[in-house]
This record gives structure tokens, sequence and C-alpha cells, in this order.
């Protein structure tokens, strides 16, 4: 990384860009020969970052660069731009590991805070905007399963040395403003009077205030902040909403992890699935008399159903094709019986099934009544109807994360979410 660090940071424009393009060979070269056709389409959506897509009449390549502060809020909120290099490192080995679903780096220089990656060409588009549009995506559950198996099992001490294991945890801590970011607005701000907060006033307001007096809720998101602190698990996303997934009908693709960190595994695949639950409360916002919905609120619940159900199946595969490697979590001469070993693994993914629970339901009253709310919901231009959304939401979430150790399958999760329609 060191070798690729540059002279010092300076933010791009698009026609310093276009300069720092020609410079750069690991970029130019995949733009072709047609340097001087370059044109530059600024597309961050996001709450961070600046992205570039730059084609040429030979090539694209997408360039990302990370400021000093939050772009969504500005330079009062200063955030550090060594969230690049993580972003950069977890992209390298989660590609590594699950090659298919995550868009390969062509190049990274720490002193600019720059990644110039493959661009994931038309007619992919944010998942996000997909679900708002009432899109159906065939396999998402299947490549999404995939890419949290790999990602998630791979990473961990089932498979790996404490050596290793650890090698990876030091890489990886210094991602701490990050993490901490994270502790602020999921697990602290919903729960506490904050100026970052918002949500669709005046509809929400007693919900806001009843999520900050409810005891029970703030004990509950004080254990999944705990967690999230100290329980080194796996090499994590960190950032795994539906916005971080770009898609087609038979591709999947997943973006930005600059939270990446080594972290509870519950914290991804419920940040995926709780993103999902949201745009299942929505769709009723963004029904009409053309479509009510109703069918593509089934295929959600469906693909809810099923990413849990592939993931447990896959990363307990994983776990037997392995089970006689270098992991240490659980030593193969001691769980030397096939019986124990099925203990051992159906204890462990009952673990992650509540930590996702929970996580998830963090994310969802985050999304509501915390900062940096969801399109799915905020896409409603009816304060009414969208407030009516957001209280299902909101209501599911602070029963699930309270319940969460009560429900023994995905399928009863798929059961409470519908008693909470609004119908």
């Amino acid at each position: 990384m060191a070798a690729e660090a540059g002279q010092g940071f300076r933010p791009l424009d698009e026609a310093s860009l276009i300069a720092y393009i020609k410079a750069t060979p690991a970029l130019a070269s995949h733009l072709g020969g047609g340097l001087e056709s370059i044109t530059i389409r600024e597309v961050g959506d996001g709450n961070l970052n600046f992205v570039y897509i730059v084609t040429s009449d030979s090539g694209a390549i997408v360039v990302k660069q990370a400021l000093p502060y939050v772009r969504c809020v500005g330079d009062s909120w200063p955030m550090t731009r060594e969230r690049a290099y993580f972003e950069a490192s977890a992209l390298r080995e989660h590609g590594r590991l699950c090659p298919d679903h995550v868009p390969e780096v062509y190049h990274f220089d720490r002193a600019m805070s720059l990644i110039g990656m493959r661009y994931i060409e038309p007619p992919h588009i944010i998942l996000r905007k997909g679900l708002i549009a009432g899109v159906e995506y065939p396999f998402l559950a299947e490549h999404m399963s995939d890419y949290m198996a790999n990602t998630l099992f791979f990473t961990s001490m089932i498979y790996n040395t404490t050596t290793d294991h650890k090698r990876g945890v030091a890489q990886y801590c210094a991602n701490v403003e990050m993490c901490r970011l994270t502790e602020q607005v999921v697990f602290s701000d919903p729960y506490r009077v904050s100026k970052f907060n918002r949500w669709t006033s005046p509809h929400l307001d007693k919900d806001a205030e009843a999520v900050r007096v409810d005891d029970a809720l703030k004990l509950e998101a004080a254990e999944l902040k705990s967690m999230f602190i100290e329980r080194a698990q796996a090499l994590i996303h960190g950032d795994l909403h539906t916005s971080s997934i770009m898609v087609t009908p038979d591709s999947t693709q997943v973006i930005d992890p600059e939270f990446a960190f080594y972290g509870p595994m519950g914290f991804d695949v419920g940040a995926f699935l709780g993103n999902l639950i949201l745009a299942y409360f929505a769709q009723d916002g963004h029904a009409d008399q053309a479509n009510d919905r109703k069918a593509y609120k089934k295929w959600i619940l469906k693909t809810i159903e099923q990413s849990w159900n592939l993931f447990r199946t896959k990363f307990v595969e994983l776990w037997n094709k392995h089970k006689e490697g270098n992991g240490e979590a659980y030593l193969s001469d001691i769980f030397n019986n096939s019986d124990l070993l099925s203990v051992a693994q159906k204890n462990y993914m009952t673990n992650i099934f509540h930590d996702s629970l929970g996580f998830g339901s963090a994310k969802m009253i985050r999304r509501i009544v915390g900062i940096a709310h969801v399109e799915d919901l905020e896409s409603i231009k009816d304060a009414n109807k969208r407030a009516l959304c957001e209280r299902a939401a909101l209501n599911c979430a602070k029963t699930i994360l309270k319940g969460r150790r009560q429900f023994e399958n995905i399928e009863q999760v798929i059961v409470h979410i519908q008693s909470f329609d609004q119908e």
C-alpha cells in the first residue's frame, strides 16, 4: 500500500482527475488509447464520498475519493480519510474470497485517499432503487448468501489460525473512527436527544420519544453495541445495506466496504435483512391503483427467508468441508464426532441468527428516528402515508429487537413481520 501513496492529499475535481488518470498507468490502461475522449460524471449519492464514473471510447472505470469530513453533513463533522485504505483492503480481500460478487480494485493511492476500480456497467443499478421500483431479482438471495457465507467463514477462526486471525484484526482495528460513527448513529443517538436525529414530524414525534424512554429497548441496544465493539468474529463489510449492492436480474455486486473491520457476523447479515424489511414496509407507500405491490411484498419476504436459509446452509457446508483444516476455534481432535460437531454448528448458527435479528432491527430503528434515512421511505411523498409505513417498520423492529431470542427460525420472523401490515 505504501508504494501507492503518492505525494499528498488534494481533493480532485473533474479537470484534475483527468490529469491524475493520465499520470497513473494502472487507471489509464483500463481506458484504452482514447484518453482524449474522457468524460467524467460524479454519481456519489451516499453520505461520505465523491464517486466518479470515468469513460472513454475504449473503456470505463470508477474512481472514488474519501473526503476529510462527512459529505452529507459538511466539514463541521470531520471524518478520517483513512477509511479509503480499509475500503480498498476489504474490497481486495472479499474479492479474493468471492470474486463473482465484488468489483476488482485497479489502483489505490493512500495519500490521496483514492480508489480506482472496475466499473459496474449498466444495466446494473443500486438495489435500493430496484426495490423502490418493484423489480424482482431472482438470484439475489443466492448471490448474497454466497457473498456472506464466503466472506464471513473464510475470515473467521473456524477457518483460520489464531495468528492469522489476530493479524487481520490488528490490520483493521485502526478503522476506529468508522466504528465509532456506527456506534453513535446506530446504537446511541436514536435512544437520546441528538441534534442529528430526525423523523417525519409531527407524525412520529411520540414514536421517537417512545424510543428514547423505552428502558428495555435501551438495554438491548447497549448489549448489541457492546457486541459490536468487542466481538472480532470475522472481517465484516460493516455497512451492508441495499445501497451497497448493485444488481441486474442475474448479477449482484457488493460495493463500499469502508466501514470494514473484524466484528460480529450478524452485523452484516442483519444489515442486509433489516434493509429488506424496510423495503417491505415501504411498499404500501409506493402502491397505486395500477399495482398494489402485494405480490412484490411476498417476493421480498421470500427473499428474506431464502437469504437466511441459504446463508446458514452454505456456511455450515463450508465448515464441514474445512473441519480438518487449520481453524482453531473448533479443533478437529476435540470435535471429533459428527454429533458433537452438529450441536456446535447448530448453537453457532443460532447465535448468528439472533445477532442478525438484533442488529438488523437496530439498523431499522436508526433509519426512522436517527440520521441518514433510506430512500425507500423518504421517496414516499405523502407524509401521512410515509409515517404509517415508518411506524409499522419501527414497531416491528422494536419488538424483534427485544424478543429476538424467542425466534427459532426465519419463517417465524416472516409471520411476525406480516403481523404489522397496515391492512
